[in-house]
């Protein structure tokens, strides 16, 4: 009797705590099992148990009680070991918002608010631009010209961009801007992404963190009125200087300096700054004509009026301005888009040449950090999308048109391995990079999600190119005009290095600051203790208590049941991923609760742990977000293969991730017993198994709707270029498959470049074919030569003193 009347009261007490019923709910019930002992023969130190938990759920129920009793020491303990905060930490905190990478720190997500974004949609002046001056400009575009012979755009291509007002995309109609949203201006940069990095980028960086923007949001009207015309007709190109050789990810340590001064000019004292500088990194510094700059400012004369040192401040200086130097160049590897150094001493600028003026003296890092909460998401990832798009369309195609052994070399197991990460990738890619520009369009600044987009999926793309380049071999290394992937394979570390090197940003960033913003109460609590306010903390702190206890139920529960009591948003195939969400969300948030709890302000040194945690938090977004593009597209059922592999390798990543964290728990002890707790089962998810991969590797190689879907948003190019010839190649083989497969099965011999004519003058005699089919298979074979073809370059192409050297020598 006492073992059930025990068990059914701890059975009530979980529930309680699974549905986060309030304190006093649990006061009730154990209050209610200590009256049934009365009526219910059970031993002494049960009834014991229920008095001591009725005195406790009870005090901590009476608000006033709990605060003098427990809250007010606990006050006193967290304000001296709460870490301390710099300036710049708290505005980068403060910066952003937050949205569902919250819902995926509360263990319980509510998928309502994921469905409530509105679907990722492009206007019509903005699909009209897309399809129209998008496409004009990548036309003009070569990219072995620009990167190997000009070592810049050609001047048609820059003339174009300024009179079409490519640089002003976010800047508003009023001042003669396009005024696109995040969805538009995506669309811009990924599209050009597909044909040109360099001309990507000289698009992507005014309408990203820069002078423009920052106006926008922090000019002056004056300020505003002036450049912002003149940005949006092209007459100025502007570019930002924020990295200092001896700051780059810890740009708060810049030593660049602006000293507040007085100057004579025109008989007149203007107050202003002194200001010197040394900056490099800076993308479009050799062509710019105005130049935003960071730098510490100091009034060590208290013409102010206030204190010495005023933090960082922000300034637009016209390039021709005395003393500022300007015009050398660095050379990013494959990709030769603009980008030098800025160096100044002692420059003198007024004081209404600060953005924002006087008013906005010291303020410039928290303009920074608003700016980049939200623009570190739009321009890089789309990069990423881009090369998910490109590695699709054009790795299809060539494992499609390349045999070997007689026969596509896209039909061996070994190339669809790569192929169906290929096409994953750039699927959940797309997925995560629209559902985030629909929040950036919604008023939203997701800081953390921004952060992950820009750190997974830079690496993402770095392993879409790999993979294009392995199925490539020969064709991919060999430089030359024929050559679509070489330079952006060069160019990689240049997306993942810039806007915060990825190593920082998955260890730093993504849960660094996710952990205190995405937390319900911590931030809450931090908050308290630096305004002292016992009562704000007190409600934050055991709000967070039972929160620890919710999740620590919640996770064993849903793992147990294989979260089939979970509630899932939609029904049929997909189901069951929303449910593994929602298990994994408990199992990740208690685990990063107590390891938050365990190593206090520590954590912030304990990058390796806080990298595992950020690998997980953007997987279930990945994975949520993967989900919700499903549902966007309208279901289809030809898509269920990439969205299963995607969907897969991001939840087997959140188990890999968590598992990785038990193994080096802070506690060593306490990690196998978290372990036991969150996954009692061991790990449930797995990669996606290779029928799904052949899947997706064969519609990859054919002309179905998941690749049109797939590669939509993309340059096709129609011209006599590598990526047309690829491309019109693998139209025609397609078109030849039926007269092929004839030739195969009547005179068991595939066509092949040397063989065609031949055989095809043999089959059409014979009456395998017709004569139209003969053409079509002649006409294959040679764009199909053409593509598997690499450029060679006479010594007169190339160095002659070099290519003669050896001849001379062995002659001699």
């Amino acid at each position: 009797m006492t073992f059930s009347f025990l068990s059914a009261l701890i059975i009530g007490l979980l529930a309680l705590a699974y549905l986060r019923a309030p304190a006093w709910s649990a006061a009730a019930l154990s209050a209610l099992g200590l009256a049934g002992t009365s009526v219910v023969a059970v031993a002494w130190p049960v009834t014991a148990l229920l008095a001591v938990s009725t005195i406790v759920f009870a005090t901590l129920a009476v608000h006033p009680l709990r605060r003098a009793l427990i809250s007010a020491p606990l006050f006193s303990w967290f304000k001296t070991v709460l870490p301390a905060m710099s300036a710049t930490e708290k505005e980068a905190l403060d910066a952003g918002t937050v949205w569902w990478d919250a819902e995926l720190f509360s263990g319980r997500p509510d998928w309502k608010k994921l469905f409530d974004m509105p679907p990722p949609r492009l206007s019509e002046e903005e699909q009209a631009f897309v399809d129209g001056p998008v496409e004009e400009l990548c036309a003009m575009l070569d990219d072995w010209q620009i990167n190997r012979e000009l070592k810049d755009l050609p001047p048609e291509a820059w003339q174009f961009i300024r009179e079409k007002r490519f640089l002003s995309m976010i800047i508003p109609k009023e001042y003669g801007g396009l005024d696109f949203s995040a969805q538009g201006n995506a669309a811009v940069v990924t599209k050009i992404s597909t044909r040109s990095l360099t001309a990507a980028v000289s698009v992507m960086v005014p309408n990203s963190l820069g002078p423009g923007e920052l106006l926008m949001h922090f000019g002056t009207d004056e300020q505003k009125d002036h450049y912002l015309p003149r940005l949006s007709r092209g007459e100025e190109i502007p570019c930002f200087a924020l990295t200092s050789p001896q700051a780059g990810s810890d740009a708060a340590s810049m030593p660049d300096e602006g000293v507040v001064c007085k100057k004579t000019i025109n008989g007149e004292e203007v107050l202003g700054l002194s200001v010197s500088w040394d900056k490099r990194y800076i993308t479009l510094a050799p062509v710019a004509t105005v130049l935003g700059l960071a730098f510490k400012t100091r009034d060590p004369d208290g013409l102010l009026g206030g204190k010495e040192h005023l933090g960082i401040s922000c300034a637009l200086i016209p390039t021709n301005t005395p003393g500022v130097e300007i015009g050398s160049r660095h050379l990013p590897g494959g990709s030769l888009f603009m980008n030098g150094p800025t160096r100044g001493k002692d420059v003198f600028i007024p004081m209404d040449w600060l953005i924002g003026g006087r008013e906005r003296i010291g303020q410039g890092w928290r303009m920074l950090m608003h700016c980049l909460a939200a623009g570190r998401a739009i321009s890089l990832p789309a990069q990423g999308v881009a090369g998910g798009k490109a590695a699709s369309m054009l790795t299809g195609a060539y494992a499609r048109i390349r045999y070997q052994f007689k026969q596509p070399i896209g039909h061996f197991e070994g190339i669809e391995e790569p192929l169906a990460r290929i096409g994953a990738e750039a699927y959940r890619m797309e997925a995560a990079h629209k559902l985030t520009m629909s929040a950036l369009d919604r008023g939203d600044k997701p800081v953390v999600l921004s952060a992950i987009l820009k750190a997974y999926h830079t690496e993402a793309n770095r392993r879409v190119i790999n993979d294009a380049m392995d199925v490539h071999g020969g064709k991919a290394v060999v430089e030359g005009p024929g050559n679509y992937l070489s330079m952006n394979y060069q160019a990689l570390p240049v997306s993942i290095t810039v806007e915060g090197a990825n190593i920082l940003t998955r260890s730093m960033i993504v849960f660094g600051q996710g952990a205190i913003r995405c937390h319900p109460y911590l931030l809450k609590e931090m908050t308290a203790a630096t305004d002292n306010d016992l009562a704000g903390f007190d409600k934050a702190l055991w709000a967070h208590v039972g929160f620890l206890i919710s999740n620590a139920v919640r996770a064993p529960v849903l793992a147990l049941t294989g979260a089939r009591i979970s509630r899932s948003p939609v029904t049929g195939p997909t189901a069951r991923y929303y449910r593994q969400i929602n298990r994994l969300s408990a199992a990740f948030t208690f685990t990063a609760d107590l390891c938050l709890l365990i190593l206090g302000g520590k954590f912030k040194f304990a990058e390796k742990l806080s990298g595992r945690f950020a690998d997980a938090l953007a997987n279930l977004y990945l994975a949520s977000a993967t989900l919700r593009r499903f549902e966007d597209d309208g279901r289809p059922e030809e898509d269920l293969a990439v969205l299963d592999f995607a969907v897969q390798d991001s939840l087997n990543k959140v188990e890999e991730a968590l598992y990785g964290v038990y193994r080096n728990f802070p506690i060593p002890a306490l990690g196998p017993v978290l372990r036991l707790i969150n996954f009692p089962l061991g790990r449930r998810n797995v990669p996606a198994d290779d029928r799904t991969g052949r899947k997706i590797a064969r519609q990859l190689l054919e002309k179905s709707a998941t690749r049109d879907r797939l590669i939509h948003g993309a340059y096709v190019s129609t011209e006599e270029d590598g990526t047309g010839i690829v491309l019109k190649a693998f139209d025609a083989v397609l078109k030849a498959e039926p007269a092929e497969h004839a030739l195969r099965n009547a005179l068991k011999v595939v066509p092949n470049p040397s063989n065609v004519h031949a055989v095809t003058a043999k089959a059409v005699k014979a009456g395998v074919i017709t004569e139209d089919q003969a053409a079509d298979l002649i006409r294959a074979q040679e764009l199909s030569a053409r593509v598997i073809a690499v450029d060679e370059f006479t010594p007169e192409q190339l160095d002659i003193t070099q290519t003669e050297a050896p001849r001379l020598a062995a002659a001699g």
